[in-house]
C-alpha cells in the first residue's frame, strides 16, 4: 500500500512538474449549461457579490473572472427562464485558475404570454420528493463526517447510522445493503471499509467510505421515490460525481491526520491538451489512534484508497471520462488483542484481506439540438480471503483465568469470495421543449461470483433460538462443518430496460412517470416496476410533492453465493408511496415535511440462526414521516434542524411474528450547526438523538457444557427484536483553523465524534464465559490533524 502511495506522489510532479509564479489575484472560468441537456446557456449572469464582479457567458457558454483576491466566495448565477443558483465554496487560488462549471435549472413557473422568469429558488422537478444536495465544503465542515460524504448523509431526515464508527446508512426502516449507489453512472454495491467482524453481513456496515475527504466533487441524495433510471435497490438513491481535473493549472491539496495521510492533484495532463487528471491516494492506520484512546482489544485496522479520474474533450459534442478504483484493506486481531479485553468479551481471531476494484469509462454525446446520449462501460470486483480462529479462556468459579497462556486456534474457519461485474449502460435522453423530456435505456451486466467457505473444526454457538436445537435438552449449538463447507462458483447474466417521461401540465403541475424492467439471473426472475413521481407548485416559495412505485432488489450477492446449488433466492419487493410540502423562506432556507409509506414482500430471511441457508418468506411494512429545515452553505452559516419517525415491522414467518426491524427506531432528532466566525476560524456542532435499536430478549444458561473446569454460559431468544438498547445520544465538534504558510493554504481542525464520551450502542453480543451481554460500539473517537492546497 505504501508503494502505491508513494508511487502517486511521484505521478503528481510527474504530470505537472512546474507551478505557476503566485501572486495574490486569481482567476475563475468555465461553462454554464442547461441541467437537462448539456447544451451551453448564452448570456447566463455569473456576479460575484462581494466583490461586485459581473461577467455574463459567452456564445458557447463560456465565462471568465480575473484579477480576484484569493479567497472564497459566494457566486450568484442568473438567467431567463430559469432557476437561480447561488453556489458558496468557490475557492480562488492565488496564481492560478481554477476551472467552475455550473448547471441551470429550467424554472416551472411562466408569466402570461409564455415568456420565463429566472427563479430564485431550486426545484428539481426530476427529484421531487426526499431529494437534497451537497457541496464539497458542506461536506467538509460536516462535525464527526470528518470528510465523509455518508458520514455527512447520516444527517439527513429518515437516515439512521450507527454512531461514529460506522459510516454506512440505512433509510427509512431498510438496510445499509437496500441503498442504490452510482459513482460517475457506474453502479457500486460495496463502498465501504472494514465491514463486519465475521463471515457474514454485519448490519451495520461499514466503518469508513472508500472516498477520501474532498474527492467528491457534489452528491445527490434522494431517500426514496426515485424514478426507473436506477434499480436492483429499494431504498434510496445516492449519486456521487468525483472532482474533476483543473483544466488551466495544477492544484496539489491533501490532508494529515491521526490516521495517516491522503494526497489530491487536480490539472491538466502535459501533452494533453483536451485532457485533465484528478488523482487521490490515502492510507490509513489505526495504531497511533486505538493505543491512543485505549483500544488495543480491538485489533488493528489498515485501509487505503487509490483513484484517478481523466476527463477528456474530445471535441464540442463528444466528453469521454475514465475512472480507476482500487482499495485495499487488511484487518487483524490477534490473541495480545484478546488478552487487553479484561473482559474477555470477543474470543474471535480475525485476519481479513479484502480489495475493491473500480473502472470505468464514460463518453456523453450532445445529439442534435436537445438530446444527449450517455455509453458507461464498467467494471469492478469485490475480493475478500478471510481466516478467522478462537481464543479458548478458562475461568475458576471467581471468574479468574486459571491459565495466562490462553489456548487459541488461529484458523477454525476460512472463506474465499469474490464478485466481479462487467457492465454496459446506455442512456438517451430526448428533450422536446423546455418542460417535456423522455430518457430511455438499458443496462446488461455478468456478474460472477466465487465462494469457499471451510469450517475446519466443529464449532458452538452458544446464542440460538429453540428451534435451531436437534437436541431440545442440549443448551446450545453445534455446528458442524457439514452445515458450513461449500463451494460456489457462478456466472450469471443481468438486463434492464427502463423508460422515464417527465412532462408538465400547464405552469405549475409536472410529473414523472415510468417503468422498468428487470430480469436476475441468479434470480431466474423477470420483473416490472412501475414509478411515478410530481410536484405542484403553489406559488414560487411552496409546492405539493409525491412519489412512489414498485422497487424490487436484488438478493444481497454474498447471500447468493452462500446458498446451496438448489436453493434460489428470489428478488425482494418494495412498494412505495410518498406525499410531502416544500417550503423555500429563502433561496438557501428549505422546510420539507413528508410523510411516506412501505409494504414489502419476499424478504431474504435465516430461518436458522447461526447457518447461512436463507429463504424468502420474510413480509413488512414501514411507515413514518420526516420534518427538517436546511440551510444551505451560501455565507457565514449553514446548518439543519430536523425530527423523523420511523416505525418498520418485519416477519420472517419463522414462529415469532411480527418484529421490529434493526433499523426501526421511532425517534430521531437531527441538529447541525456551521459558523464562520472570521476568515481564520470555522466550528461546528452537530447533535444526534436516536430510539435506542430494537434488541432480542433471553434467557441465559449457566454451566451448559457440564464442566465445572470450563465453564460457558448460552443465551436462548425468545423474543426477537422485542426490547430495545439504550437510546442513541452524540454530540460531535469540530474545529477549524485557516492560515497560510509562504505559498500553502492551511486549515488546521479537530474533529471529534461523541465529545461528552457516552457509550454508543449499536448492538448487544454474548460473553459465554461469564454470562454477561455487552454492548458493541465506541464511545469518544476523536480526529485532528492538518489540510494544506497549493
Amino acid at each position: 500500500m505504501k508503494l502505491k502511495f508513494f508511487a502517486l506522489i511521484y505521478l503528481f510532479y510527474f504530470i505537472n512538474p512546474s507551478y505557476a509564479q503566485q501572486t495574490p489575484f486569481g482567476k475563475i472560468s468555465g461553462k454554464i449549461l442547461d441541467k437537462d441537456n448539456s447544451r451551453p446557456i448564452v448570456n447566463a449572469e455569473i456576479k460575484i457579490t462581494k466583490i461586485n464582479k459581473r461577467v455574463v457567458s459567452d456564445s458557447s457558454g463560456y465565462y471568465s473572472i480575473d484579477s480576484i483576491e484569493s479567497g472564497i466566495y459566494l457566486i450568484n448565477l442568473s438567467k431567463e427562464g430559469y432557476d437561480n443558483l447561488e453556489q458558496s465554496d468557490i475557492i480562488v487560488a492565488a496564481g492560478k485558475n481554477t476551472t467552475y462549471d455550473f448547471a441551470l435549472q429550467t424554472s416551472l413557473l411562466a408569466l402570461k404570454g409564455g415568456s420565463v422568469k429566472s427563479s430564485k429558488y431550486e426545484n428539481n422537478r426530476n427529484m421531487p420528493v426526499s431529494a437534497y444536495s451537497f457541496s464539497r465544503e458542506e461536506i467538509s465542515l460536516n462535525p464527526g463526517a470528518q470528510g465523509d460524504i455518508f458520514r455527512a448523509i447520516g444527517m439527513l431526515p429518515g437516515v439512521s447510522s450507527s454512531g461514529g464508527i460506522y459510516s454506512a446508512i440505512a433509510v427509512r426502516g431498510q438496510g445499509v445493503r437496500d441503498n442504490v449507489y452510482m459513482v460517475d453512472d457506474i453502479p457500486l454495491t460495496e463502498v465501504g471499509h472494514l465491514e463486519g467482524n465475521s463471515f457474514f453481513n454485519d448490519p451495520n456496515g461499514g466503518r469508513f467510505s472508500i472516498f477520501a475527504p474532498r474527492v467528491i466533487d457534489n452528491a445527490q441524495f434522494q431517500g426514496g421515490g426515485f424514478g426507473s433510471e436506477y434499480g436492483r435497490r429499494s431504498a434510496s438513491y445516492l449519486g456521487l460525481e468525483i472532482k474533476e481535473g483543473n483544466k488551466n493549472n495544477a492544484i496539489v491539496d491533501g490532508q494529515i491526520d491521526l490516521l495517516g495521510l491522503n494526497l489530491n492533484y487536480s490539472g491538466p495532463i502535459k501533452g494533453l491538451k483536451k485532457t485533465t487528471v484528478f488523482a487521490s491516494a490515502r492510507y490509513q492506520n489505526f495504531y497511533a489512534l486505538v493505543n491512543l484512546i485505549g483500544l488495543k482489544d480491538i485489533g488493528l485496522p489498515i485501509y487505503a484508497d487509490v483513484i484517478v479520474k481523466t476527463t477528456t474533450q474530445i471535441n464540442a459534442k463528444n466528453k469521454l471520462t475514465f475512472i480507476a478504483i482500487n482499495s485495499p484493506e487488511h484487518y487483524v486481531r490477534d490473541i495480545n488483542n484478546v488478552k487487553a479485553d479484561k473482559n474477555l468479551n470477543l474470543l474471535y481471531l480475525p485476519d481479513f484481506r479484502r480489495n475493491k476494484i473500480v473502472l470505468g469509462l464514460n463518453l456523453k454525446t450532445l445529439v442534435g439540438k436537445r438530446n444527449t446520449w450517455k455509453n458507461i462501460l464498467y467494471y469492478n470486483s469485490y475480493t475478500s480471503d478471510v481466516t478467522v480462529g478462537k481464543a479458548f479462556p478458562s475461568l475458576d468459579s471467581a471468574g479468574n483465568l486459571t491459565n495466562t497462556n490462553i489456548p487459541f486456534n488461529k484458523n477454525i474457519q476460512s472463506q474465499n469470495y469474490k464478485e466481479s461485474k462487467l457492465g454496459y449502460r446506455s442512456i438517451y435522453t430526448l428533450k422536446f421543449n423546455k418542460y417535456n423530456k423522455l430518457t430511455c435505456g438499458f443496462e446488461m451486466d455478468l456478474l460472477s461470483l466465487y465462494n469457499d467457505r471451510q469450517l475446519s473444526v466443529n464449532d458452538t454457538n452458544f446464542v440460538f433460538r429453540a428451534s435451531d436445537l436437534t437436541n431440545p435438552t442440549q443448551k446450545y449449538q453445534v455446528i458442524y462443518p457439514a452445515f458450513v463447507n461449500a463451494t460456489f462458483n457462478s456466472t450469471k447474466l443481468n438486463s434492464s430496460v427502463f423508460l422515464q417521461y417527465g412532462f408538465s401540465i400547464g405552469k405549475r403541475i409536472s410529473l414523472n412517470t415510468g417503468f422498468r424492467y428487470d430480469y436476475t439471473g441468479f434470480s431466474k426472475q423477470h420483473v416490472i416496476a412501475p414509478r411515478i413521481s410530481g410536484s405542484y407548485a403553489i406559488n414560487e416559495k411552496n409546492s405539493l410533492n409525491f412519489g412512489g412505485g414498485i422497487y424490487y432488489q436484488d438478493p444481497v450477492y454474498s447471500d447468493i453465493a452462500d446458498q446451496s446449488n438448489n436453493n434460489t433466492l428470489k428478488m425482494e419487493k418494495t412498494i412505495q408511496a410518498i406525499i410531502g410540502y416544500k417550503k423555500y423562506f429563502r433561496p438557501d432556507v428549505k422546510l420539507t415535511i413528508e410523510a411516506w409509506y412501505k409494504d414489502f414482500d419476499q424478504l431474504v430471511v435465516t430461518p436458522v440462526n447461526g447457518t447461512v441457508g436463507k429463504n424468502n418468506n420474510g413480509t413488512g411494512i414501514g411507515k413514518g414521516f420526516d420534518i427538517n429545515i436546511t440551510k444551505r452553505l451560501i455565507d457565514k452559516i449553514h446548518g439543519q434542524i430536523g425530527y423523523s419517525f420511523i416505525e418498520t415491522k418485519r416477519n420472517d414467518n419463522d414462529g415469532f411474528g411480527n418484529y421490529n426491524f434493526a433499523f426501526s427506531q421511532p425517534h430521531q432528532i437531527n441538529c447541525l450547526l456551521s459558523y464562520k466566525l472570521n476568515k481564520k476560524w470555522n466550528m461546528a456542532v452537530k447533535y444526534r438523538y436516536a430510539t435506542g435499536k430494537p434488541k432480542d430478549t433471553y434467557i441465559i444458561y449457566s454451566n451448559v457444557l457440564n464442566n465445572p473446569d470450563y465453564i460457558r454460559y448460552s443465551k436462548e431468544i425468545v423474543g426477537k427484536n422485542a426490547s430495545r438498547l439504550p437510546d442513541f445520544s452524540s454530540l460531535d465538534v469540530r474545529v477549524n483553523y485557516n492560515f497560510n504558510y509562504k505559498k500553502i493554504k492551511m486549515t488546521g481542525f479537530v474533529d471529534i465524534v461523541n465529545i461528552l464520551n457516552k457509550q454508543i450502542a449499536n448492538g448487544e453480543s454474548f460473553n459465554s464465559i461469564q454470562g454477561k451481554n455487552y454492548y458493541d460500539g465506541l464511545a469518544i473517537f476523536p480526529s485532528g490533524g492538518l489540510k494544506f492546497e497549493f
